[in-house]
């Protein structure tokens, strides 16, 4: 099969504005008129024939310009000096390579131009280019009326090939990694080279004014040794391609940017899937990620999440002994239970971290298992996704592919002790996995269904000498013969196996594809619809380089494109959330240079404002009407600070109050209207909640408050405790077998599996929910019954005895083979928890002596954010603050009862950072006040405010914890009183 290429729009539209800048200089004549053509469009120098430009600097502005105004780019005002350079922007996958070669051959066949030089940045795109020109000779064998070129690589061994270059007629290609000639060393710019007698490639080369091609120039001349290897090229010209240009400076001739590809639906729409273990929404998230040992001290990462100023991100964390996980987490909730910590352990084999809360315990250990859990999850969906596609697009002629991205070969492919290859785990876990999926009978009219296993899957790998394979970084000497390989085998990867036809190569039956992560750029394949990441380290493959290897539009048995989202649908099966992911790409798209909605001075500078009906030369609008407009923008709050659209401005345009200065509508009748739509380009005023402003409140510290009354009630409750524990053993057995009993519940693990499309648009990448469902772990995770004692012993410090004594008594041993290491995580929780809840029986609050306090900076915040519905207004300086901000009805009923009871002298909602230390995790108080009434003593109460105050009511783990706060405030003997109550009223009971 050889891959079709076709007449596209878009791709006649770039190489038209790489054209239309030359518009003015000499055109070649006929190809008939032989005599005449060799004189234009050549220069003849020293050592060779090189290209001739005769466009004065002002006609090529002038052409640039009208070349922007018809694409709708902002206008250039000069051209780069000391040789022009023009920016063309191509989405990943829309077939850069291939412009850019016929734009090569175009130029040869209107203007006579011959000498060109394509510089890149890697091995990788060296070698996808060269694939590229081998794919399209013949079509440019005939779309280009035989235009005779010889494209060639760089070799410093071959240099004939460079003279050859410099003195031949036709047109001549060399293609060059700028590794080649950005340094003195490089033979490319050595003067005492045999062959070429004393004469250096680079001097051969520059005399022949190349037209420069740079692919992915922010990887190219990203350093001034790179821009000065350019200069020394002495190019007429250079032509910048890339998806995502970081120098902005050059003129931008050609604008397809991710937005206007998805729009257009020229690449895949992308999908994101991600797997995460099932979980109760208030559960705290915790992962062990490493344990860190010094002489001095011990600190451990943990990846959970963390409270930002506008959202919840998933983070890694540092922690040592004593540190506060709530306070860790910037105060999310459900990390209040976890406690502080207890311990850390960085014994080999044995890592892990110990909490005062629940989880108790977080090991390495479990982490991995939880790993190997998610990555089996993450091969079983690709391969149902895989065979859904198959059962849809084969009968298209479609053959579909997966690739799977892993960092450490060994985890593929391993070898015995005679050098022979097995399977690696992550190569068994999709052969099991493949093997039960497919036996499915939704797929039994699959056609490649009787293939074997072992013939569907494969690795592209690099290898050493004695054909091992080997992890590399992409840019060996490995590397490129295994770019190589991957881009032979491409058209074959694309065929069907057919006995028939004689479709029996390896890479026919192939369509699962393992891959090293550091092979990823340069090479992709159409067909790729699923790319997986199985990653133990950090993930050093961009997003853009996942989805570049797949974003091509597919093809079918006759390398023709089949166009449509219907049918170009690539899921990346990530090893990260949804939201990660688009957030994570969206911030990569930004920070190589694409501004989401950022309105930038230039922005409407190419509006049209006049056409000449002779010459049909379009005026624009002009930088400078563009800045005052944009400058009017942010006058009338349509723009923030960073010139991005604000609420005001979506306000305006729905409601269709929008306006424009009059100087502005008088330039031309249809002002307004242009101005709009070039806004709703790159704003999404549906995407904008328009919000009530009115209801923000600022809640503000009221210092004459902190006086008399506060100090007094401050004094009751500032001190702080320690705590020791007694335990009656046969009693603890007793109570945790029958917890145990009770409450265990062994499932079998279920993972959550969602996915998400991801819409580019002008304002940034957007998500949408397709597909949001829960399934079981696969049972080859329950092969190997685990050593249930030791690690109980370990979970829980209780000793082998009393263990065994707990199980049996419980009758739950029949529940571990369901789902072993789910009955002994849950086991150590429900013991630990019995254990947890027997301490407070047990334990004895003593005052510290030494004085340590809470300190009243706790009450130092000045302002703090809230809404009208959740505060309580506070009179006559009863309380820190100037209202009291609530979390429940309850809450706010006792606030406005006590506003109301002129015996209440003073009152606290004490802050979450006013915690008790408990053997069940950190305990905060709700509320303290001072009581004075018909003049007596005052009285001063600790008062807990729940739904309901019978202990049947509350779980046993908050109850346990207000038993160890009474228990403290009655140690610290200073005459407060502690109180369950309902509403405020009950304090007097």
């Amino acid at each position: 099969m050889r891959i079709q290429f076709d007449e596209l729009d878009y791709q006649d539209a770039a190489i038209n504005s790489i054209i239309q800048a030359f518009d003015g200089q000499q055109v070649r004549k006929s190809e008939f008129t032989i005599m005449d053509q060799d004189a234009q469009g050549k220069l003849f120098g020293n050592n060779g024939i090189g290209n001739k430009i005769d466009l004065s600097v002002s006609k090529l502005l002038k052409n640039v310009q009208q070349i922007q105004i018809e694409q709708g780019i902002p206008i250039s005002e000069s051209i780069p000096v000391p040789f022009p350079q023009f920016n063309i922007e191509m989405e990943t996958g829309t077939g850069k390579t291939f412009v850019y070669l016929k734009s090569i051959l175009e130029l040869n066949k209107k203007y006579g131009f011959i000498k060109f030089v394509i510089v890149v940045p890697s091995v990788a795109i060296k070698e996808g280019v060269m694939k590229t020109i081998a794919m399209t000779k013949d079509y440019f064998r005939t779309q280009m009326q035989g235009i005779v070129y010889r494209a060639f690589m760089y070799d410093s061994k071959k240099l004939d090939d460079v003279q050859g270059f410099a003195r031949n007629e036709n047109s001549e290609i060399m293609i060059i990694n700028i590794q080649s000639f950005n340094s003195n060393d490089n033979i490319f710019n050595r003067t005492d080279m045999d062959a070429l007698y004393g004469i250096s490639p680079k001097e051969l080369v520059s005399e022949t004014n190349p037209i420069v091609i740079i692919d992915e120039p922010q990887s190219v001349d990203n350093t001034e040794n790179a821009q000065q290897a350019i200069a020394s090229l002495n190019p007429s010209m250079v032509f910048r391609f890339s998806a995502t240009h970081k120098n902005k400076s050059y003129p931008l001739l050609y604008k397809l940017g991710p937005v206007e590809a998805y729009k257009e639906e020229l690449v895949k729409r992308i999908e994101v899937a991600g797997i995460k273990k099932s979980i109760d929404g208030n559960e705290a998230y915790m992962k062990l990620i490493g344990i860190k040992a010094t002489k001095k001290s011990i600190t451990a990462t943990v990846e959970m999440y963390v409270k930002s100023n506008t959202s919840i991100e998933k983070k890694e964390v540092k922690f040592k002994k004593d540190d506060d996980v709530y306070i860790k987490s910037k105060r999310i909730a459900a990390y209040e239970k976890v406690g502080f910590v207890k311990d850390i352990s960085a014994e080999p084999g044995n890592e892990y971290i110990e909490f005062s809360g629940e989880p108790s315990i977080i090991r390495l250990s479990q982490a991995m298992e939880n790993d190997l859990q998610i990555k089996r999850a993450q091969i079983r969906k690709t391969i149902e996704e895989h065979l859904n596609k198959e059962l849809k697009l084969n009968q298209q002629g479609i053959k579909v592919l997966s690739l799977f991205f892993i960092d450490n070969v060994a985890n593929y492919r391993e070898y015995d002790e005679e050098n022979n290859r097995i399977p690696g785990p992550y190569a068994k876990m999709f052969e099991e996995e493949y093997e039960d999926v497919i036996r499915s009978e939704k797929y039994k009219g699959l056609r490649d269904r009787h293939v074997p296993i072992s013939e569907v899957h494969d690795g592209y790998f690099s290898v050493d000498g004695k054909g091992k394979i080997k992890n590399t970084n992409g840019s060996s000497q490995a590397d490129e013969s295994t770019y190589q390989i991957i881009m032979k085998d491409k058209e074959d990867l694309l065929t069907f196996y057919d006995e028939a036809k004689g479709n029996v190569k390896k890479a026919h039956k192939l369509r699962f594809i393992f891959s090293h992560s550091a092979l990823k750029e340069g090479w992709d394949n159409p067909n790729v619809f699923q790319i997986c990441t199985l990653i133990e380290t950090k993930d050093t493959i961009t997003k853009r380089q996942k989805i570049g290897r797949g974003l091509r539009i597919a093809v079918n048995q006759e390398g023709q494109r089949v166009p449509g989202f219907e049918v170009n649908t690539l899921t990346i099966m990530a090893n990260e959330s949804y939201e990660e992911f688009a957030s994570g790409l969206q911030k990569e798209y930004e920070d190589e240079g694409i501004e989401f909605g950022v309105f930038a001075n230039d922005i409407f500078s190419s509006l049209v404002i006049a056409v000449d009906p002779e010459t049909g030369y379009k005026t624009p609008l002009g930088h400078q009407k563009s800045t005052e407009l944009v400058q009017y923008l942010k006058e009338q709050k349509y723009l923030d600070d960073k010139n991005k659209g604000t609420e005001v401005l979506a306000k305006a345009i729905k409601e269709g109050t929008f306006d424009i200065p009059e100087s502005f509508k008088e330039i031309a009748d249809d002002m307004k209207e242009k101005i709009t739509t070039a806004i709703k380009e790159k704003f999404n005023v549906d995407k904008i909640e328009i919000k009530d402003k009115d209801n923000a409140v600022t809640v503000k510290l009221n210092k004459e408050a902190l006086a008399g009354p506060f100090i007094e009630l401050w004094e009751k409750i500032k001190y702080k405790t320690t705590f020791t524990i007694q335990l009656n053993s046969e009693a603890f057995i007793k109570q945790a077998a029958d917890k145990l009993a009770e409450e265990l519940e062994v499932r079998i693990t279920r993972l959550e599996y969602e996915r998400h499309r991801l819409e580019t648009t002008g304002s940034g990448i957007e998500t949408v929910k397709e597909e949001q469902t829960t399934f079981a772990v696969s049972e080859k995770q329950y092969e190997k019954a685990p050593d249930i004692l030791t690690y109980l012993q370990n979970e829980t410090k209780l000793t082998r005895k009393s263990i065994i004594a707990i199980l049996k008594q419980s009758d739950t041993l029949r529940d571990f083979k369901r789902n072993p290491q789910a009955y002994m995580m849950e086991t150590a929780r429900i013991i630990n928890a019995a254990k947890r809840l027997a301490i407070v029986d047990g334990i004895k609050y003593e005052k510290l002596t030494n004085g340590d306090v809470y300190e009243q900076s706790l009450f130092m915040q000045e302002e703090i954010n809230s809404y009208k519905e959740s505060i309580v207004p506070v009179h006559d300086n009863r309380s820190p603050y100037d209202h009291i901000i609530v979390d429940s009805a309850i809450e706010r009923e006792f606030a406005e009862n006590c506003e109301r009871d002129p015996n209440i002298k003073f009152y606290i909602k004490l802050p979450p950072e006013f915690k008790i230390k408990t053997p069940l995790g950190n305990y905060n108080p709700d509320w303290a006040l001072s009581l004075q009434q018909d003049g007596k003593e005052k009285l001063y109460f600790i008062v807990e405010t729940k739904g309901s105050t019978a202990s049947e009511d509350l779980r046993p783990t908050e109850l346990g914890k207000i038993r160890c706060g009474e228990k403290h405030f009655a140690a610290i003997d200073t005459g407060i009183t502690f109180k369950r109550a309902t509403e405020q009223p009950a304090i007097y009971s």
